[in-house]
């Protein structure tokens, strides 16, 4: 079975919220993603999930607005894939495809925490290369940004300020 990806729609939301459940060890996730939704930060737009044949949601990766110093940038998180389809590229449809819409938008950068090996493979890399810093402290290299193609002019450049959902994490 193959997968398509298309812009979340509001009555995808119960089934989004079941992957992350199911994605993740605990509620946290996917309360997030709720929690975000009711958020001046969300961009529905910007809200994609992945879908097999038969239509059903079995992933979800969402950007976010945040703060970057005086200027705008996306926070990519959270990334979710339901368990039967995880290792299948479903993670990687995903955030392609987010990527892409946020390109699509003129958006300009990107920032994420995670895996710098897994996240490299699109093109992020440390934010300290882009003159971000982050709110984490977490090893060199996993917090990560990317410029996005067509970004004209220079990227924001400072400290991330995360929305306010995500200091529940």
């Amino acid at each position: 079975m193959t997968v398509s990806t298309r812009v979340e729609l509001p009555e995808d939301a119960p089934a989004t919220r079941r992957v992350h459940m199911a994605a993740f060890p605990g509620p946290d996730e996917a309360d997030l993603v709720d929690a975000l939704r009711r958020d001046r930060c969300w961009l529905p737009d910007l809200s994609v999930v992945a879908v097999d044949e038969r239509n059903l949601v079995v992933g979800h990766a969402l950007l976010t607005r945040l703060e970057v110093g005086e200027g705008a940038a996306l926070a990519l998180a959270p990334v979710a894939v339901a368990p039967e389809w995880q290792r299948q590229g479903v993670g990687q449809q995903l955030v392609q495809a987010v990527l892409d819409a946020a390109t699509a938008a003129g958006e300009q950068l990107v920032v994420v925490l995670g895996d710098p090996e897994y996240y490299g493979q699109f093109g992020f890399t440390p934010a300290t290369e882009h003159q971000v810093t982050g709110p984490f402290e977490v090893p060199d290299g996993y917090f990560q940004a990317l410029r996005l193609p067509g970004a004209n002019g220079s990227t924001p450049t400072g400290h991330c300020r995360y929305p306010e959902p995500f200091g529940a994490l």
